[in-house]
């Protein structure tokens, strides 16, 4: 078994600033400033933010700016992207953002990245003006990225040359994990929604692993759903509204994140409700009770070894949200 338990590894916040159904992006930018400063008294080591764009259940689109937002509401605790989509931008505004973030909070502000849009084909296009990159070029814009933090790219971004700001690769297949061991880079692998392929990008990383100026060992990251309650029936209860968002992503009809409810079958077809309880009976979603979600831990680390975790949890009460963190924070102590 793993010598690594949740209490000698670090556990993280992965926050996608969800929108209630009934409420605003402006209570949710409350909800997330109140979720990290309690994160942070439970003792968790990041709070990452996620770019989504045109998804009405999601707020973190101005990922950089909410970044600010968190970083100044809080004390000691890294803030960052998890990720910033970099093919949507230019990687001198990127290093310009990260860059000022990085002045105004020294040695908090970590850049994750990764090459997918974050949103549909249409929206890229209103992103971008243009959809000629191609996957091929995004290593490219990462050399890049880094050549204007360390100030030899010809052009320099003020703030940001000559900053250390922490890069991370972000993926949900083996592409960004074999770059990310080309470069030498720490990687979080996309386990809470791309669970088939965990091992195997953990692998093809550790395996392909270069030592570089930044780290001399790998550093892999995974992702975890955690649905926590006090008890395993409250969990189910609160993950219906996972559930419920899965099943508006896979009709193609994001929503806001909706309200639990007693029962899912009156929403949902017999072959949707087999897609979406594929996923939720995923090992990298876990909804219980304390106990329950120790005992998946333990073993998503014997499987992963991973060297930290970083949590999403879809709840829609903000006050049971933090309650599940607070859970998952006890098992740290």
């Amino acid at each position: 078994m793993s010598a690594k338990t949740f209490n000698n590894i670090p556990l993280s916040v992965l926050d996608l600033a969800p929108v209630l159904e009934g409420s605003t992006p402006e209570q949710s930018f409350k909800n997330s400033v109140k979720l990290a400063q309690n994160a942070e008294t439970f003792g968790f080591n990041r709070y990452w933010l996620a770019e989504h764009h045109n998804m009405p259940g999601i707020a973190s689109s101005a990922t950089s700016v909410l970044i600010g937002h968190i970083a100044g509401a809080t004390n000691d605790m890294r803030i960052g992207s998890g990720g910033v989509m970099l093919p949507n931008h230019a990687s001198l505004v990127i290093a310009e953002q990260f860059g000022t973030l990085g002045t105004l909070y020294p040695d908090r502000i970590d850049l994750g990245l990764g090459r997918a849009p974050g949103t549909d084909q249409a929206t890229a296009y209103a992103l971008r003006r243009t959809l000629n990159q191609r996957v091929e070029d995004f290593p490219n814009q990462v050399e890049e990225l880094e050549n204007y933090f360390a100030g030899t790219a010809g052009v320099r971004a003020v703030p940001g040359e000559g900053l250390n700001i922490p890069i991370w690769l972000l993926g949900s297949s083996g592409f960004s994990a074999q770059l990310s061991a080309q470069k030498g880079l720490p990687f979080s692998f996309a386990s809470h929604f791309a669970p088939d392929n965990t091992i195997a990008a953990l692998n093809l990383y550790r395996d392909n692993f270069q030592p570089s100026e930044v780290m001399d060992e790998p550093y892999a990251m995974i992702g975890v759903n955690i649905i926590a309650a006090d008890t395993d029936e409250e969990a189910q209860y609160l993950a219906t509204t996972q559930q419920q968002q899965l099943l508006s992503i896979r009709r193609g009809q994001p929503e806001k994140l909706q309200p639990p409810i007693e029962s899912t079958d009156e929403v949902w077809t017999e072959m949707e409700k087999a897609v979406v309880e594929q996923s939720a009976n995923s090992p990298y979603t876990l909804i219980g009770s304390k106990e329950t979600v120790r005992q998946g831990l333990e073993q998503l680390l014997e499987e992963t070894e991973a060297d930290e975790m970083i949590i999403n949890s879809q709840i829609y009460d903000i006050n049971a949200r933090i309650r599940s963190y607070e859970i998952v924070g006890e098992l740290m102590e």
